[in-house]
């Protein structure tokens, strides 16, 4: 946890990854984000992975530091009480992140009819407002059809859910660079962010909508090649799968010092008529000619022996492995890494826990928070964000309007 935006109070009415996501975010920078469900939770309250007795870690991992209000949105007063927490004044309130529809209760249009100078953060799946996930978004844009191996030509989709964590990286941007235009003029905002547009604006500055445009022809599957440079997947000889990449034109010098390989790959020079080490897409387009090369160099070696070869020569690499032997055996990861804190959450699981992701030089990274029980801050929350007496809290209590934990 970091303090720099301790000053910011964000109202997050939002399920599944990309919106929560970019409310943690938040969080974790220092934001106060206060977070609504419905009354025994939404959509994603019990989304696998699981515990045992049903708790969703999903869920928990991305509310983490969150505060949590319980309010029943079937009902008038509680779609009232979500509205006046989205439109709380004061200086740091009037920022609302969600994924509801662009109409209905929590339009922008309603929002600002309570307050001018009112920011919403609305993610989105398409543009136009049309129902999209991550997977489907994916789908749409071609990206399965660029994965797996050249002789298979079904789809593969990817286990990542790459359009939600940018889509929520781009989303707190932009919400904080709203905040910052309102400070300065006084006006607030809708801030939009569908996925498809993450996805498509994406692909073009990678170059590809380019590359389709002007070739006339689609990116063909590679398998586990690397498009433009050397990197493949090689079978040391005790059989571990590893992961070799030379990108950089040090990379590949080093990678063939450290499988004494370097007279073989200046005799395919010769015989082609190229320097692989000036142009990683030379190495590329004669993937078919080293591949063999390499293949036979790691095959005759074990993972202990390439191990010190590559890590001395400075090569890059790594072997494939599950997460469970990544948590294990690699302490840069979890074990000795100062990004996580040892949590106890309400799942009654304890467990290493993440803070924010970048180190920010002006202060210590604080420990890592656990996330809410669903309905912990009720209370706290009308009371403090809307002057509600205890009495009032009370009627609505009685009312079936909001709960606790």
């Amino acid at each position: 946890m970091y303090r720099h935006l301790k000053d910011l109070r964000v109202i997050e009415g939002a399920s599944f990854i990309a919106a929560p996501l970019c409310g943690l975010y938040l969080a974790q920078l220092g934001a106060e984000v206060i977070r609504f469900d419905l009354i025994g939770g939404g959509p994603d309250f019990t989304r696998w992975p699981k515990t045992g007795t049903g708790d969703s870690l999903y869920w928990e991992g991305l509310n983490k530091g969150k505060k949590s209000i319980a309010l029943d949105l079937r009902k008038a007063e509680g779609r009232e009480l979500a509205v006046r927490l989205a439109t709380a004044p004061g200086p740091g309130n009037g920022l609302f992140l969600t994924n509801y529809p662009v109409d209905g209760f929590l339009s922008h249009a309603n929002l600002v009819q309570h307050r001018r100078d009112q920011i919403t953060a609305r993610v989105m799946g398409w543009a136009d407002g049309g129902t999209a996930l991550d997977y489907t978004i994916n789908a749409a844009v071609g990206i399965p059809q660029m994965t797996g191996h050249v002789d298979d030509h079904r789809p593969v989709n990817h286990v990542l859910p790459a359009w939600d964590l940018l889509t929520s990286s781009i989303a707190a941007l932009a919400l904080v660079a709203a905040e910052r235009r309102r400070a300065q003029t006084g006006q607030g905002e809708e801030v939009r962010v569908p996925l498809s547009d993450i996805a498509i604006s994406t692909l073009g500055n990678l170059g590809q909508i380019a590359e389709v445009m002007s070739t006339g022809t689609d990116r063909p599957r590679v398998g586990n090649d690397l498009f433009g440079a050397f990197g493949r997947d090689f079978v040391s000889a005790d059989g571990v799968r590893i992961m070799l990449v030379a990108i950089s034109a040090r990379q590949w010098s080093g990678l063939l010092r450290a499988l004494n390989v370097e007279d073989q790959i200046v005799a395919l020079e010769a015989e082609h008529g190229v320097s692989f080490a000036k142009d990683e897409g030379i190495r590329f387009e004669h993937r078919d000619a080293i591949n063999p090369v390499i293949e036979a160099a790691v095959g005759c070696r074990s993972l202990n022996e390439l191990e010190r070869a590559l890590d001395a020569a400075g090569a890059c690499w790594s072997r494939y492995r599950t997460l469970s032997e990544a948590l294990r055996d690699d302490p840069r990861l979890v074990r000795g890494n100062p990004l996580f804190s040892t949590v106890s959450h309400p799942s009654g699981v304890t467990y290493p826990t993440p803070g924010f992701p970048a180190s920010l030089s002006g202060e210590c990274r604080g420990a890592a928070m656990r996330a809410p029980r669903l309905g912990e801050h009720t209370e706290q929350v009308l009371a403090e964000v809307l002057n509600c007496s205890a009495g009032e809290i009370g009627t609505l209590h009685d009312r079936g309007v909001v709960a606790s934990a």
